[in-house]
């Protein structure tokens, strides 16, 4: 089984149907609307969108969040994950009546929880979502900075890609980059080239949440891999988003062979059908990786991840010992 990391995935967008089914019993709620024989039903980006939130409104408490993290990352532990970043949202937890510390303490007990049973390590990036606007993110930030948990390193931003103007959220970026938090933030999803153009400009990211949509400047490809910036690609998601047509239209193959650093992560793998196993499988069918290539990804998802060095070296050292066969 080749080891895998991952760097894109948001933890609410992260909880099976099951798990879903699961907490509705809890609270007396009805899935029917957005869960149909045992699958997640939306038919665009908005009524995924409504899915994720009424989904999302069912993890109320504490031990909801811990076991939410729990189940997710034993999971990916099953399928031969060593490594898992969670993108939070303080304002799911807010609506859910919890205070971002209270959330926040919970996903990183059930982290703990994950790794005394598997040996998984996780951390947490604490993500603005960009259509709530500029006060929300810089909230967002804020808390980041000065929450103090060990498992909070970096900070991004999600949302509606074509809302507001890039710039107008720099303040956010430079109280997380001050407070020494790795810094991603999500561009050239539903946006084109411009946004990822404009997030290096303006935000000065390690990496790029998806932004395959660079292939369509080569200039802009050559800069990203000139600065090293990390792409967190999500093949199966730009598939089912109708970011492009098929797998043969994919720009991971292309991006890759110009140099750029690419990442393979499931985004929101129940409402897209995936997981984190599953997208490695579709980059061996349909990109042609080999199980060297496919732990070279692995390899460059450890190396860009927000983590200290200790940690780091000890990750990087497990795949070490799968090459040389220990």
């Amino acid at each position: 089984m080749v080891l895998k990391a991952e760097l894109h995935c948001h933890v609410e967008g992260a909880a099976s149907p099951e798990l879903v089914i699961r907490q509705a019993q809890k609270y007396g709620a009805d899935v029917s609307p957005f869960i149909r024989d045992g699958s997640f039903v939306w038919h665009d980006f908005t009524s995924f969108l409504a899915a994720y939130d009424a989904a999302s409104s069912l993890f109320r408490d504490e031990e909801d969040y811990a076991r939410l993290t729990e189940t997710y990352l034993s999971s990916l532990a099953r399928d031969g994950a060593i490594y898992s970043e969670i993108f939070t949202s303080p304002d799911h937890a807010e609506k859910s009546g919890l205070s971002p510390k209270a959330y926040t303490d919970a996903l990183g007990e059930g982290m703990l929880r994950a790794k005394a049973k598997t040996g998984i390590e996780g951390r947490m990036i604490v993500t603005g979502v960009r259509h709530f606007g500029v006060a929300s993110v810089e909230a967002a930030a804020r808390f980041a900075a000065k929450c103090g948990h060990p498992l909070v390193t970096g900070f991004g931003m999600a949302g509606e890609e074509r809302f507001g103007e890039v710039e107008d959220y720099v303040r956010a970026f430079e109280i997380a980059r001050e407070a020494g938090l790795g810094i991603t933030v999500h561009a050239g999803e539903l946006a084109g080239w411009e946004s990822v153009a404009a997030a290096l400009d303006h935000l000065k990211p390690a990496r790029i949440g998806h932004g395959v949509r660079a292939i369509e400047n080569p200039d802009l490809v050559r800069r990203i891999a000139d600065e090293g910036v990390v792409l967190e690609v999500c093949p199966v998601s730009n598939i089912e988003l109708e970011v492009f047509a098929s797998y043969a239209d994919h720009p991971f193959p292309k991006l890759r062979a110009a140099g750029c650093k690419v990442t393979l992560s499931s985004d929101d793998p129940p409402y897209f059908w995936t997981s984190l196993k599953n997208e490695y499988d579709i980059a061996a069918r349909h990109f042609g990786m080999s199980e060297r290539d496919l732990l070279g990804v692995t390899r460059t998802s450890i190396e860009a991840a927000f983590v200290d060095r200790k940690t780091r070296t000890a990750l990087l050292a497990r795949l070490g010992d799968l090459v040389r066969g220990r």
